[in-house]
C-alpha cells in the first residue's frame, strides 16, 4: 500500500514547539537507524527515534520522518525498509546517519535484506518491513511497515533521554535483599566455603553484569578487551585459557570486534587498536566503580587480604 492518508489536525491547539520538544524529552527511547533502498540503487539511512509497534497481528511497526528530510523520497519509491534497533556500543554509527550531505553506508558492514533494505550488523535487533503505509502527520510524515522477517541479537539497546544518549540498567528495587534476621545461608551451608563462594559469585554478578551489558558489549567481547589490555596471554592458546570461554564464543567475539575496529588478528595473537583499548578502559573503569561500592564498608588492609587470598586460590 502506498497511498498518503491525511490526518485532520486542528490549528487551533498549537502549543510552543521548544516546550513540547522538550518536554517529549522525558520519554526515554530506542535509537534506531531506518534504512532502504530504491529499485535504482539509491540508498538511505537515517537516525530516528520515533520507531514504535502498532499490531502484532498483522505484525505492523511505525516511524516518522520530517517532511523536509532529503531521504524521505528514496523511502516513498521504496518497496521495502529496515528498522536498526541500536545496541549501546553504536553511538558512533547513530552520530553518522544523523549528519546530512555525506555517504553514511561509507566504512559501514551492512548486508541487505528484503527489498535490498542495507541491514546494519551488531545490532540490537533488525526488522525488515514491507511499506504499508504512508500518512500524512503534520511536519512530519508517518511511514508504517508490515514486517517479514526479524533478527533478535539480544544486545543491551541504546537509549535517548532529555537530549542525551543513555543505557539500560534494571531499577534499584529490583535488587532484593535479605530481611532484617533473615537467615540466608541456614544450617552447615554457612560454613561450606564452595557454596558461600559461588553464592558471592552470583550476587556479585547480579549488579555488575547489567552495567558491563550497558556498555553494548556482551560478556564474551569485554572479556576478551579486558584480557586483551592486560597483556596476560601472548598466544591464541593463552587467551583460550585467559577468557575461560569455549573456543566457539571466542571466535565470534573475535569477529564482531575486529569488524568493529577494536582488534586486530596477527596470526599468533591478538591486538587492541587505539579504539579498542579506549572500549578496554571503559570496561575497567565500569569494573572498578563497581568493586569500590561493592567494597567501600571495608578496610583497604581487608580489600587487600580478600584478594591475595583469591589469587592463592586460583594460583596466581
Amino acid at each position: 500500500m502506498n497511498a498518503i492518508n491525511k490526518l485532520e489536525l486542528n490549528p487551533d491547539s498549537a502549543i510552543d514547539s521548544k516546550a513540547f520538544r522538550q518536554a517529549l524529552g522525558n520519554f526515554a527511547t530506542g535509537v534506531t537507524i531506518m534504512t532502504a533502498q530504491n529499485s535504482v540503487g539509491e540508498r538511505v539511512g537515517v537516525t530516528a527515534n520515533s520507531f514504535n509497534s502498532v499490531s502484532l497481528d498483522p505484525a505492523l511497526i511505525l516511524w516518522s520522518i520530517d517532511k523536509n528530510s532529503s531521504s524521505f523520497k528514496t523511502f516513498s519509491e521504496a518497496t521495502h525498509f529496515a528498522v536498526n534497533i541500536l545496541s549501546a556500543a553504536q553511538i558512533d554509527l547513530s552520530n553518522k546517519f544523523a549528519k546530512r550531505g555525506e555517504d553514511k553506508f561509507l566504512g559501514v558492514d551492512f548486508h541487505v535484506g528484503a527489498g535490498a533494505a542495507p541491514l546494519l550488523k551488531n545490532c540490537s535487533a533488525n526488522f525488515e518491513c514491507e511499506k504499508f503505509s504512508i500518512v500524512d502527520g503534520g511536519d512530519h510524515w508517518i511511514i508504517l511497515g508490515k514486517v517479514v522477517q526479524l533478527h533478535d541479537h539480544g544486545r543491551s539497546p541504546l537509549l535517548y533521554h532529555q537530549g542525551a544518549y543513555s543505557t539500560v540498567l534494571p531499577h534499584p528495587s529490583l535488587n532484593m535483599q535479605a530481611k532484617p534476621g533473615e537467615d540466608v545461608f541456614p544450617g552447615r551451608l554457612y560454613d561450606n566455603m564452595y557454596y558461600l563462594l559461588t553464592q558471592a559469585v552470583r550476587a556479585y554478578q547480579n549488579d555488575y553484569q547489567p552495567k558491563q551489558l550497558a556498555s553494548g558489549f556482551r560478556t564474551s567481547e569485554a572479556r576478551l578487551l579486558l584480557v586483551l589490555e592486560s597483556k596476560t596471554a601472548t598466544s591464541k592458546c593463552d587467551l583460550l585459557r585467559e577468557v575461560a570461554m569455549p573456543s566457539r564464543e571466542i571466535e565470534q567475539a573475535t569477529e564482531i570486534l575486529a569488524q568493529k575496529g577494536l582488534l586486530i588478528d596477527t596470526g599468533d595473537c591478538y591486538t587492541l587498536t587505539e579504539r579498542g583499548k579506549e572500549c578496554a578502559f571503559m570496561l575497567y573503569k565500569i569494573a572498578e566503580s563497581h568493586q569500590e561500592e561493592v567494597f567501600a564498608q571495608y578496610t583497604e588492609q581487608e580489600h587487600e587480604l580478600f584478594k591475595r587470598m583469591l589469587k592463592d586460590l586460583i594460583g596466581l
